[in-house]
């Protein structure tokens, strides 16, 4: 008789379960104690699970072949948090509260800095519950108005949005307003949620995704990227207005007739003899790094000192306040916005901002003096005296004339410093 048909005696013991590889991996140094790491192998396969399983293991993690009690995380890839439970209730395993159900960009930021990276919410897998009813009853919620919608910056589906906002800038310079609203629609509304879209199922209910917009995300989810935006980014067109519209003070026209006049690169724009700009543009085109560059929060809380400063020499019970990405939490923009209101007259607000700006020239003008001063002369200049270095010694001075003659300078007169 065939052993493998022989019947035994008594109750039959499990098998455990096949690991692959991993089981013969040798020992590594447990260096955090605390946390003991399961990988799902659902969605991810066997030989990705066994690589990532040596891989965390060799950089200190505990990784368990088997799921037991000892389990403090589980890992999963491409799975929400419901799937993840629906596994475990299939596998007669119930899931204590304090187990974590982690994405696998978690692991892998872990392995990456050497050491468990903070747990946040876009490492965390949603749970949903009750899909008797509807297969996302909670998305009913959402609002289609974003006045209505909670937007913070923790964004967990960038994949799409900045799919969305490409193709809805790509509609931007085609002057196709439905399309774009569509699309930053869909942009604006993703944002607004507080898991990671996985599969289409994840999408029913959730409103401004049409059609259209669902199909992009079905082949995102499908194939990692969308067709339709690699080919925008790859269009000639696309990037040439990208590039122009990047100049302060140029819009879809221009940017339209330089495309058709051949350009493509700002170089050639700017040392073209035949075009004229305009003022906004000669300034955008001057400093354009500047304009481009990033500002960080510290530079644009920097910049609101000098703001109130200058607001305040002019109409000192005015209210300053920083708007725009910055107050809503932003690290990092292009530009610094700020709303300025005053419980004075109309007149005296519309005379501000031209005052504002002559009196910034006016401190550019005054803040190379000083460093001329420092720097050239070996003297210090302030709001109260000048003062020589080298001869330690007050300057007597009793106009403006007798401070540039110490200094060696011509005198400028006021009209002239609009520097």
């Amino acid at each position: 008789m065939d052993p493998l048909c022989t019947a035994s005696s008594g109750p039959r013991k499990k098998r455990p379960r096949q690991v692959g590889a991993s089981m013969a991996s040798p020992p590594h140094d447990i260096k955090f104690q605390n946390l003991v790491l399961f990988i799902l192998e659902k969605k991810m396969g066997t030989t990705r699970r066994n690589f990532l399983m040596e891989l965390a293991r060799r950089k200190g993690f505990r990784v368990e072949n088997e799921l037991s009690d000892s389990v403090t995380h589980i890992v999963a890839e491409n799975n929400s948090g419901s799937e993840v439970l629906e596994w475990l209730q299939v596998q007669n395993i119930r899931a204590s509260s304090q187990l974590e159900l982690l994405d696998v960009s978690w692991l892998i930021e872990s392995m990456g800095a050497g050491k468990p990276v903070e747990i946040t919410g876009k490492h965390q897998l949603v749970v949903r519950t009750d899909y008797s009813a509807t297969p996302n009853p909670g998305f009913q919620k959402i609002s289609q108005y974003a006045c209505q919608r909670k937007t913070t910056l923790n964004n967990y589906n960038h994949i799409f949005t900045d799919a969305f906002e490409i193709l809805a800038e790509n509609s931007e310079f085609k002057e196709n307003e439905v399309s774009y609203v569509t699309f930053m629609r869909a942009a604006s509304v993703l944002k607004s949620l507080p898991f990671t879209i996985i599969s289409m199922r994840d999408t029913e209910g959730i409103p401004c995704l049409g059609d259209k917009v669902k199909c992009i995300i079905e082949e995102i989810i499908e194939d990692g990227e969308s067709s339709e935006v690699k080919a925008v980014l790859n269009d000639e067109r696309y990037q040439s207005f990208k590039l122009f519209t990047s100049v302060f003070g140029v819009g879809l026209k221009t940017s339209e007739k330089w495309f058709r006049m051949g350009f493509r690169s700002l170089n050639k724009i700017m040392s073209d003899k035949t075009l004229k700009f305009t003022k906004m543009q000669k300034a955008g085109f001057l400093y354009y790094e500047d304009l481009v560059s990033c500002v960080t929060r510290a530079e644009a809380e920097a910049v609101g000192v000098l703001v109130k400063e200058a607001v305040w020499a002019f109409l000192p019970d005015a209210f300053v306040t920083m708007t725009g990405g910055f107050r809503r939490g932003k690290k990092i923009g292009h530009d610094v916005d700020f709303l300025i209101t005053s419980p004075g007259s109309a007149e005296d607000e519309e005379q501000l901002l031209p005052k504002v700006i002559n009196f910034w020239e006016k401190k550019q003008f005054e803040r190379d003096i000083r460093r001329y001063a420092t720097h050239e002369r070996k003297m210090m200049l302030d709001n109260h005296a000048l003062y020589d270095k080298t001869k330690r010694m007050f300057l007597k001075a009793e106009s403006e004339e007798e401070i540039f003659a110490h200094l060696g300078l011509d005198y400028i007169e006021p009209w002239e410093r609009n520097a």
